[in-house]
């Protein structure tokens, strides 16, 4: 490897703990100057969060959020 050579790397990793409840995976790849990834996580709702992502020196960072599985509950009073 050159150090004029451009950047470039993939990696991913995944964490499932069944005592704790925590779940999440992370994926990315870089080839130059551009960034492709994705993560995803359990929210406190019991929800899936995945934000996938891409970053280039033409359109900059930007991500796209999902959210799946069981809905928000709403916490208040009724007055």
């Amino acid at each position: 490897m050159n150090c004029t050579d451009p950047p470039k790397y993939e990696f991913k990793y995944g964490i499932e703990d069944p005592h704790t409840g925590d779940a999440k995976t992370q994926y990315e790849v870089r080839d130059g100057d551009v960034v492709k990834g994705q993560y995803s996580l359990v929210e406190a709702d019991g929800s899936i969060r995945t934000v996938e992502y891409t970053s280039d020196p033409q359109h900059g960072f930007r991500a796209v959020v999902h959210k799946s599985g069981q809905e928000s509950v709403a916490y208040g009073h009724n007055d």
